[in-house]
């Protein structure tokens, strides 16, 4: 299970004007952006396995990002990047990986072989997956939408001892949950397309991720969503 605590106090966004932090003065510090999908995953698995203490949220304004965030922590200049032991890495799932197993807290990568072969194949299709839908938005097919979510339903019935995809909740969850977050508000806004209709498999997971308190405390309000990915995605 989970380990729950109090819910953290969200430290502001670090931007052009923000000095940075000591760096690689020991701490462990995450570089996220609360809006980002990708930097979420990191968030999450970090909330689940109980690391709000060993592990700093580091907000980056990416609007308006510092130049010393590229020039002294992250050549990438992208989130999220992990800085652990005097070095940074980045890449969500790579990442989530990384502090599933290097730090304590409870597993989100299962044991049974079975299931670590479909979390592989399913954490591959997460790149599939985001770009069917993105580029779907300006198209008037629902073609590629409808068989993203068609294969996720699937997906979810394979293991039948649990709501989740691999039955009991994994970093196969966290990797698909911020972009599930994100694609529901915006396609219902967007194509009037309810993902979750004749899709009984991904409401049940829905309802369960909610539950998840790790999860909720790095949820957005879906309107904020919603803006953000249609001045990204769908801007002339």
């Amino acid at each position: 299970m989970a380990v729950t605590s109090a819910e953290e106090v969200l430290p502001p966004s670090l931007d052009s004007t923000s000095e940075p932090p000591p760096l690689f003065d020991g701490t462990t510090r995450l570089y996220t952006s609360y809006i980002c999908p990708y930097a979420q995953r990191v968030w999450i698995a970090r909330n689940y396995k109980g690391l709000q203490d060993k592990i700093k949220l580091v907000p980056i304004d990416l609007g308006n990002r510092p130049a010393w965030y590229k020039e002294k922590v992250y050549p990438e200049n992208k989130v999220p990047s992990l800085e652990h032991n005097n070095k940074v890495t980045g890449e969500s799932l790579d990442l989530i990986k990384y502090i599933d197993s290097h730090f304590e807290g409870p597993s989100l990568y299962p044991d049974d072989p079975n299931k670590r072969q479909f979390a592989e194949e399913l954490l591959s299709y997460t790149y599939t997956f985001n770009r069917a839908v993105i580029f779907s938005l300006k198209g008037d097919s629902q073609n590629e939408i409808n068989a993203a979510f068609d294969y996720l339903e699937t997906a979810l019935s394979k293991f039948n001892d649990g709501p989740f995809f691999l039955g009991q909740f994994s970093l196969v969850d966290i990797a698909f949950a911020p972009f599930i977050e994100r694609f529901h508000p915006l396609l219902l806004d967007v194509k009037k397309c309810d993902i979750t209709s004749g899709r009984p498999k991904l409401v049940s997971w829905i309802e369960e991720m909610n539950k998840i308190e790790a999860y909720k405390q790095t949820k957005r309000d879906p309107q904020e969503l919603v803006d953000a990915l249609k001045k990204r995605f769908m801007a002339n």
